[in-house]
């Protein structure tokens, strides 16, 4: 499958990882549908800072991933739907565990649903490398077992369950992808890169949570190829694909690149204990195996994390008025 030309869904269109989809699919010449999360201020969320020219091609659909009449009206015509709404914060599943039950599980539910009666040509799920947990090996691949360390993890793993089980039952063509830790231009505060960047930016100190942890940081041109790529394989279809660069850094690293790369490795740095995830609920490694990417889509990362962290600044720096640094987002 070419992308060119096809009818395109993408449900969070308003997201970090999904505006920037949104960009690229354009770009690339499909005719996309944006799926955004109804308010009554007919706000489009981070849709609002891409390109005039690429904003002006999309079709705006405001609606509520639980809804499934909604779901349903909105997905037909589609060839493909990559579905990216859900609630992501971990910190916020602690409190709101129910939230992401109806919106993960049973928002994705209503999107398979919905592509089955609509006969859609391809779905693409979106996973998160979460749903490993703490790695019982490294580099972790997709026959790593699945561990619920926190509410979160545990209503994507559902979410990733019934997209298998509508492959398995229905013949849906459908494929999961399982992004390891992405960054870049965008992306909220509740997220460690945004949030040391925009303090380094405007303060004197940087409050954290624990340094220790390993993740595999991938810049989200690099993970919105591999989207793009896993819709257009016809060999992704009932499979799980990891997207990750392979490269492990504990927080503490990431942390030092971007002060050294503002000129402040000076800095004073606090660990907050409320910014520190329970014991048994943090994640303390996750690092890509990306194989099955590379042999079935021919996908690899272009950006290493030093270049992918220098264009976060840059963009970060320019938009510093969007952060709350004065406050914990969780």
């Amino acid at each position: 499958m070419n992308i060119a030309n096809k009818e395109v869904v993408v449900t969070g269109a308003g997201g970090f990882i999904a505006s920037h989809l949104v960009e690229e699919l354009v770009r690339r010449g499909a005719n996309v549908k944006a799926f955004v999360h109804y308010n009554s201020r007919n706000d489009y969320g981070l849709l609002n800072l891409v390109d005039s020219d690429v904003l002006k091609e999309i079709e705006v659909s405001m609606g509520d991933i639980t809804d499934p009449f909604f779901v349903r009206n909105v997905t037909k015509g589609a060839d493909v739907v990559f579905h990216l709404a859900a609630l992501i914060g971990i910190p916020y599943s602690y409190v709101a565990p129910e939230n992401y039950i109806n919106v993960n599980i049973k928002g994705t539910m209503n999107v398979l649903q919905a592509g089955l009666d609509n006969n859609v040509e391809k779905i693409v799920h979106t996973s998160t490398s979460e749903t490993y947990g703490t790695a019982q090996y490294t580099p972790i691949d997709e026959s790593h077992p699945l561990q619920g360390q926190s509410p979160y993890s545990a209503s994507k793993i559902g979410a990733d369950k019934i997209a298998e089980s509508y492959y398995r039952s229905f013949d849906l063509p459908v494929a999961t992808i399982r992004p390891f830790n992405t960054y870049g231009p965008r992306q909220s505060a509740r997220a460690v890169i945004p949030t040391i960047i925009s303090q380094a930016l405007t303060k004197d100190e940087i409050h954290i949570g624990s340094l220790s942890p390993v993740r595999d940081m991938t810049f989200v041109k690099d993970t919105v190829k591999g989207f793009i790529s896993v819709a257009e394989s016809e060999k992704s279809i009932g499979e799980v694909i990891n997207i990750g660069s392979g490269k492990g850094y504990t927080i503490g690293d990431i942390l030092n690149t971007i002060l050294s790369i503002l000129g402040k490795e000076d800095m004073k740095i606090i660990e907050k204990q409320e910014r520190i995830r329970p014991e048994k609920s943090e994640v303390m490694e996750l690092i890509c195996d990306n194989s099955r990417a590379k042999e079935l889509l021919g996908w690899e990362p272009d950006f290493p994390l030093s270049q992918g962290l220098q264009q976060t600044v840059e963009w970060l720096s320019a938009y510093t008025n969007l952060y709350k640094t004065d406050k914990y987002i969780i």
